[in-house]
Formats: structure tokens, sequence, C-alpha cells
């Protein structure tokens, strides 16, 4: 949950910019708030009374009815799904798996929206497998002293693993958008801090570098979106841009990533796992550009054992192939060192 803005991981005007998903501009108002935030709270108690079983499947169906009558929501979909099909938008395969994407994700905001109702067990035996000794190994042997950055996708349900990674003693925070919505932001921050997450506001970049600072976990998501000023990288066939922030945080605080899987399992439990770390030698250009493509690899082959799992709907390949060639063009740069010099 962050916000498509930019914040400056510096003061100073020519640093690279932290990147967040939304294209929000201020907040909501007044009365749209309250509303948003009434409504939640009543469907969230809907939900947590209702069995979970029938609960998912109305709520697929109705996420399912989105795409079928959103056309622009249609038409991004398609094109993702393409891309990770390797076909082309129109062909019948990618409306299937858009399809048993879409009633996957309305079965997520069930689970997302029953969790802050659910006992602390039940909570904890949505990741049962979770290698805490591992995790807990890769987060205190940084050879540069610094935190742990946990890359991740619109996958699985990020929520369970945050909350179940705080229960063993790991301190976690995630990073949050709080532009439109602040009242509902404090509810979501006051739910999850419940489970021992701690949430930051996505513009408090002194607190989401003095996490990284005090070697602490920070989760992000890197799959919000195309953005033209991210940074440029191979994504299953095409040219597409990751955010920034998680490498340039990574380089300017001595984190290191670590790229996560989380995969829905046939009992409904999740299953996570992780690729290689990802250490930054500095934040020279190429390293930025090594360690994001690095993470975009991951996250492809994370969506490629189970593409009906992801569930991101906004574009995120460039729509013409002027701008693909630029992509590339950037890349190049970076890898010879080069700073980026943005979109041409």
């Amino acid at each position: 949950m962050t916000a498509d803005e930019r914040a400056p991981i510096t003061g100073t005007s020519n640093e690279r910019r932290l990147d967040a998903p939304h294209r929000r501009r201020g907040s909501a108002p007044r009365i749209v708030e309250r509303l948003a935030v009434s409504g939640y709270r009543a469907t969230a108690w809907v939900l947590a009374a209702l069995p979970a079983g029938p609960a998912a499947a109305l709520i697929g169906h109705l996420s399912q009815a989105s795409y079928l009558l959103w056309p622009t929501k249609r038409r991004w979909s398609d094109r993702n799904f393409a891309h990770v099909l390797g076909v082309a938008p129109d062909d019948r395969r990618v409306r299937s798996l858009a399809l048993r994407t879409y009633r996957g994700y309305g079965r997520y905001l069930v689970e997302l929206m029953r969790l802050p109702s659910r006992p602390a067990a039940e909570l904890a035996a949505l990741v049962p497998d979770l290698d805490v000794e591992a995790v807990r190994r890769l987060w205190q042997e940084n050879p540069r002293g610094g935190g742990l950055i946990l890359a991740a996708g619109h996958v699985g349900n990020n929520e369970a693993v945050a909350a179940s990674i705080a229960r063993h003693g790991m301190p976690i925070s995630v990073v949050a958008d709080d532009t439109s919505f602040p009242e509902l932001f404090d509810l979501l921050r006051r739910q999850r801090e419940g489970w021992g997450v701690t949430v930051i506001a996505w513009r408090n970049l002194r607190e989401i570098f003095g996490v990284l600072r005090r070697g602490e976990m920070l989760a992000l998501l890197v799959d919000w979106g195309y953005r033209s000023d991210g940074i440029p990288v191979r994504f299953f066939d095409g040219w597409t841009t990751f955010p920034a922030g998680p490498a340039t945080l990574a380089a300017k605080t001595g984190s290191r990533i670590l790229p996560i899987t989380i995969r829905r399992q046939p009992d409904d439990t999740f299953h996570v796992g992780w690729s290689e770390p990802i250490d930054l030698a500095s934040s020279d250009p190429a390293e930025l550009l090594r360690a994001t493509q690095a993470m975009a690899d991951a996250l492809a082959a994370t969506i490629e054992a189970a593409p009906d799992q992801w569930y991101s709907f906004k574009p995120i390949w460039p729509a013409g192939a002027d701008e693909a060639a630029d992509l590339e063009r950037r890349a190049g740069l970076m890898a010879a060192g080069i700073a980026d010099p943005g979109p041409a």
C-alpha cells in the first residue's frame, strides 16, 4: 500500500526519488472519506459474520463482474496477462486466466477484511510452514549491518505473511498510502499494529530510513504499475520499469534485499519462499540496475509458477514500442555506469 507520488530520498533535487505507486493528489473530501471508512467497517463486519467459503464465492463473482464491465480495467488486465502467457491480448487463454485471477482476488479480499477479527491462532495457521530460523538468519547476517528489505509483488497474501513474521518476534514495517483516505489509513494502521506490524506513511522518509538503519525489516511491493521514471528492467517479454526505491534504500542504508515468494496452497494456507538475497556494493547506476533486474526476475518466476495468483491490475508495461526502446537505451547507459537520464 503506497502512493503514486514521488518523495525525495534526500533533500537535493538531483537525487533519484522514491517511487510511490498510486497517482493520487491530495485527500478525498471529508464526506467521501467518512463514507469510505463506514463502508469498509460495514463490509468487514458482514464478511466476518458470514462463512468464508460463500463470502469468497460472492466477492469473487463481483470481482469478475468488475473485469467484464469495466473496459479500461479489462484492457489493462488483458495486456498484462498476455505478456505473462506470451500470446496476443485477444487470445481466449487471456480471458480465461483473467477470470480465474479476479475470482481469486475476491477470495483474497475476503481474507484481508476478515483477518482483523480472527484469533491469533487462526492467523498463524495461514502460514504454517514459515522457516522462521532461516528468515531470522537472513535478517541478522547482513554483512553491511543494515536492515532487510522484503521485496514482494501482489501475489498471495502479504498481510498474513507480515503478521506471521511479527508473531515470531521479528520487527517488520510496511509502507502504506495515507494520501487519499487518512481515516481509513489510520484504521488499517491500528489493525495491523495489533498483529505487531508497524505501518509507515509513504511520505515519512525519516522513519523509513530509520527502520533500515536500526537493522529491522521493511516490506515493499514492487509491481505497482508502469512509471516512466523508474529503473528499466526486462520483465517477461518486454521492457518496463520497477520502482527505484528498494535498490536506492538498500544502497544508502547498507541493507540487503530479499525477494520473497508467497503462494496460495490448495488448502488456502500460504507457502513462503525466497530467492537469493541481493547485496549492493554501492549506489552506482550499474548496481541499482543489477539489483532491480534481479527483483524483476524473481517476481517473474513467482508469477510464472502461478499466474492466476498475481493481483496487479494496473498497466505494467508501456503501451508503445518507442517508449520500450527508450527504456532499453536507458538500461544500456546505467549498465555502463552512467546515471539514468530519465525518459527521452
